[in-house]
């Protein structure tokens, strides 16, 4: 059975259901794409699949180990390239809202970016650029 489903609404406008759950997501093109950036773009929400991705991995593995990242943000800049049009590279910034996580926590945290399941589908050709901090 499908899983989303997206219907084309004119003047470069998706709307993105989720079927299971019903909820929707508007889409517009980038003023620098013929739109009128007044939405996510198709390529925000690749972005932000990836952050969002990363945030749950985090979040179950945190869970599972006794800990949480509750407040954590992570900010994401997408570099677009030309000839093919495409994501060259995701610039992340994953910023956590304390400093007192152990050497264990840590090594729990950077496992879990790194086995991301959207992260783990992505083209080697897209250059993605991670930093962690955690805030004093």
């Amino acid at each position: 059975m499908e899983t989303i489903q997206t219907t084309y609404l004119g003047n470069l406008r998706t709307e993105v259901m989720h079927l299971q759950s019903g909820a929707k997501i508007i889409t517009d093109a980038p003023i620098d794409n013929h739109g009128n950036g007044e939405a996510f773009s198709p390529t925000d929400l690749f972005a932000a699949s990836y952050a969002s991705c990363a945030l749950t991995i985090i979040g179950i593995a945190t869970q599972t180990h006794g800990f949480n990242i509750d407040g954590t943000v992570v900010k994401t800049k997408k570099i677009m390239g030309e000839n093919p049009r495409r994501i060259m590279e995701l610039i992340v910034e994953f910023i956590f809202p304390q400093n007192n996580y152990s050497d264990k926590e840590r090594r729990i945290i950077d496992g879990a970016i790194k086995g991301c399941p959207v992260s783990n589908s992505l083209s080697e050709m897209l250059k993605i650029t991670r930093t962690v901090r955690f805030r004093e």
